[in-house]
């Protein structure tokens, strides 16, 4: 059970960093505007897989207090 939370933890790291930010260093010294942006393909596919992972997570730390 903990070798799975581990792996399940570490593949979420991995999601997190592998996402993009909108909001880089070039736009906290003013560069870049403010536009709405959409998840698209491989951002949208990264974003809810975080969410799936998220939701394993929890779910296993809440089974292992049981």
């Amino acid at each position: 059970m903990v070798i799975i939370q581990i792996i399940v933890a570490i593949a979420l790291i991995g999601v997190i960093l592998l996402q993009q930010r909108g909001s880089g260093l070039g736009t906290s010294w003013g560069g870049g505007g403010a536009s709405y942006h959409t998840r698209q393909g491989l951002e949208k596919l990264l974003f809810r897989f975080t969410i799936v992972l998220i939701v394993v997570f929890v779910g296993l730390a809440a089974w292992a207090l049981l």
